[in-house]
């Protein structure tokens, strides 16, 4: 059976846990975000949209080459769910294709824009061969820019082994977003979590 679940959580006693960056890649943020993971000796997957990586090559090239997982974010970011099966298609194929460009290998994991899914969606993506990934902190809402210690608390409390969390690296002012994660990167290290991507995850 073809796995159409959405991935939150991965029920485990270990302590890991997989950030996620959606949106970018970003000139001014992306690079502030893999400088938190270098000196934390982490790693995190990070959703990006097609065509930023179009505007920025250069960015997509260093997060791959600093050993992070990137994903299908879609080529343009619209809600999934308002297009024809074909459209989505499409969105998915172009940003394929730039992942591939990039790290010369096939997305494994996508997330669709403004978790707008439906079975069909959830279908088009198993048939391609990503997981689609949500996260267990959307109360953090960080692209709300909700000020940063609500998207500390928000995300503190969701936690557990296994989880995955959303955070945003592109459009707008991330910088509330680049303090949170600054914050829980050393709390969780802390207490003994390792930082790893979606597919490390997944293959636990």
């Amino acid at each position: 059976m073809v796995e159409q679940s959405i991935v939150e959580q991965v029920t485990m006693k270990e302590k890991v846990v997989a950030f996620t960056f959606d949106d970018g890649p970003h000139p001014v943020y992306t690079p502030q975000v893999l400088d938190i993971f270098r000196r934390a000796g982490g790693h995190a997957t990070f959703f990006m949209i097609g065509k930023e990586m179009e505007a920025h090559p250069d960015i997509a090239a260093e997060v791959h080459r600093e050993g992070h997982e990137i994903a299908n974010h879609t080529y343009t970011h619209p809600n999934l769910t308002e297009l024809t099966l074909d459209e989505a298609g499409e969105e998915l194929r172009q940003a394929e294709q730039l992942v591939q460009k990039v790290t010369g290998k096939s997305a494994r994991s996508f997330r669709p824009p403004y978790f707008g899914v439906n079975d069909d969606i959830l279908a088009l993506a198993a048939e391609r061969g990503y997981r689609t990934i949500g996260a267990v902190n959307g109360a953090a809402r960080d692209w709300d820019n909700p000020g940063t210690r609500h998207i500390v608390e928000h995300s503190r409390s969701a936690v557990k082994p296994g989880s995955v969390l959303i955070f945003h690296d592109g459009y707008g002012d991330r910088s509330q977003t680049v303090e949170a994660v600054r914050v829980l990167v050393e709390e969780l290290t802390a207490d003994g979590y390792r930082l790893v991507t979606v597919s490390e995850l997944l293959d636990m």
